[in-house]
């Protein structure tokens, strides 16, 4: 074998290498799904596994000698379900139904009740990557229910935990 040859081996063998390590590996990153929705100015989330369905508004019925925070219940195929406001249990100002309230029907920590909502956006996956630690100087009312923050269509989108919640009208 010639140098010649053997330099020409040498360099195709490291042009080789070169490729091998360029390749872009695709991993699957965990997808976790989303419902987003919106309360007064803000957009929220809520860990799709915890919420099991999305009603339109009906008619709530009121419950004399309930808490404030509880709206009243609804008859959802036969089963009573309890609502309740998110305004009141983040301490935003109630806001009038319209076409677009739903009610995010939710299941934690073996608790279930409907959950009043301004408008629901989306069901999406995001990244669990995608997924952090909230910011600092997010609003004391809010904060003891936040899980984290993502970003939506260039919006921040701040995650409630429906168990944080649901402990709420229980206490």
């Amino acid at each position: 074998m010639t140098s010649e040859t053997y330099k020409s081996e040498l360099i195709l063998k490291e042009l080789r290498g070169r490729q091998e390590r360029a390749k872009i590996v695709e991993i699957d990153e965990e997808q976790v799904k989303m419902v987003f929705f919106t309360s007064g100015d803000a957009l929220f989330a809520f860990y799709g596994s915890d919420v099991k369905e999305i009603l339109p508004i009906d008619r709530i019925y009121y419950v004399p000698g309930c808490p404030a925070i509880i709206l009243g219940i609804i008859n959802i195929r036969g089963d009573v379900e309890s609502v309740v406001s998110l305004h009141r249990l983040l301490g935003f100002e109630d806001k009038a139904q319209t076409k677009n309230s739903k009610i995010a029907l939710a299941q934690k920590n073996g608790i279930r009740s409907g959950i009043l909502l301004d408008s629901v956006d989306d069901v999406d996956d995001v990244t669990a990557s995608s997924i952090v630690p909230a910011i600092s100087t997010l609003n004391k009312n809010i904060k003891e229910f936040v899980i984290g923050e993502t970003t939506y269509k260039n919006r921040n989108v701040t995650i409630l935990d429906v168990g944080k919640l649901f402990s709420k009208i229980t206490v």
